[in-house]
């Protein structure tokens, strides 16, 4: 007969503990899990998680600037099976703003296929779109082969993932970065990345530079789409002392001559964030509701550019821009850090 295990499994010990102490013990868990490992970007280079494990996984499948693209969903999938087992819509979400060049300042992926647009038409299905790296991106995993930075074990040990990259670019403020997590949010804009450079420079000759310095080098974000910066310089040095403010911008427009004496308005750049369609949308409901009695009519002539007709009525006269800075960007969001 078969002997009887002796093992005897003990029983789990039960502690008694106040309720408060342990809901905010476990709050404070999941609240610092969400900061460090979801919504912010490490100062460091400039990226979340999923972005970071995205440009490591198509760097492992040798999709370098010069190489061949690869199935987006294949892209997906490496990095759903080795670094990030969470949902395949939110990782290709992650993957296609940073190929979108009117989201990123300066996209770390390239993309072929339908990546979306600025009227806020949604990318095609994964397993149509196909991406590489960029040079920028490589730029940012430059040296990790030569213990640039430190590694980790992935979510199973089977494999290891860099705990940053090495960080050849300057990414968290040229591409800017914006996220919220329990109790902390950051929405940084991007900038100029030859301004930055500069700065830069300045500071290992002036370690101890004043912002009112930085900013005649930095003057201020540096938008995909394109606007002008109406803030003036005093609010800008606000905003980078303290880390909160706001950048008010327009959109960039122009005259164009018509025979007869007529003419038209051009909208050639718009804010940052701001779809397209929606805002021709919303300007051709105000005519029709006759609260914008300047117009007559407005129709959008894009291509590969932003060119929005504004067709004035007759005798109407053009306001002429303001003396403000021209910004390559356009932001109209809280800068707070």
């Amino acid at each position: 007969m078969a002997k009887r295990s002796t093992n005897v499994v003990p029983l789990a010990v039960v502690k008694p503990v106040q309720f408060g102490e342990a809901l905010s013990e476990r709050y404070l868990s999941y609240a610092l899990s969400t900061i460090m490992a979801r919504s912010l970007p490490d100062v460091r280079d400039g990226l979340k998680p999923v972005h970071r494990r995205l440009l490591y996984a198509m760097r492992q499948l040798r999709l370098d600037p010069n190489s061949a693209f690869k199935k987006s969903a294949r892209v997906v999938g490496d990095v759903i099976g080795q670094y990030h087992p969470h949902g395949d819509q939110s990782i290709y979400d992650a993957l296609v703003r940073l190929a979108q060049d009117f989201a990123a300042r300066y996209p770390l992926i390239e993309g072929q296929g339908n990546f979306g647009n600025i009227d806020g038409d949604n990318p095609a299905a994964m397993r149509y779109t196909e991406a590489r790296l960029t040079a920028v991106a490589e730029a940012l995993l430059a040296g990790i082969d030569e213990n640039a930075v430190d590694f980790r074990p992935n979510y199973d040990g089977s494999t290891e993932e860099p705990i940053v990259l090495p960080g050849g670019f300057p990414n968290l403020l040229a591409n800017g970065a914006a996220g919220i997590a329990v109790g902390m949010a950051t929405s940084i804009p991007p900038h100029n990345a030859g301004e930055l450079c500069d700065a830069l420079l300045h500071l290992i000759k002036t370690p101890n530079a004043r912002v009112e310095t930085l900013v005649d080098l930095v003057k201020g974000p540096d938008f995909p789409t394109g606007g002008i910066l109406v803030e003036p310089r005093d609010s800008i040095v606000e905003a980078y002392k303290t880390g909160r403010g706001a950048f008010r911008l327009r959109a960039k427009w122009e005259k164009e001559e018509l025979p007869r004496g007529q003419y038209r308005i051009i909208v050639t750049e718009i804010p940052y964030q701001v779809q397209k369609g929606k805002l021709i949308e919303r300007i051709a409901e105000i005519i029709n509701a006759k609260k914008l009695p300047i117009l007559e009519d407005v129709h959008d002539e894009s291509a590969d550019d932003v060119r929005i007709v504004l067709e004035p009525r007759t005798g109407q006269v053009p306001a002429e821009l303001s003396g403000s800075r021209r910004s390559s960007g356009a932001w109209k969001s809280s800068t707070a850090t």
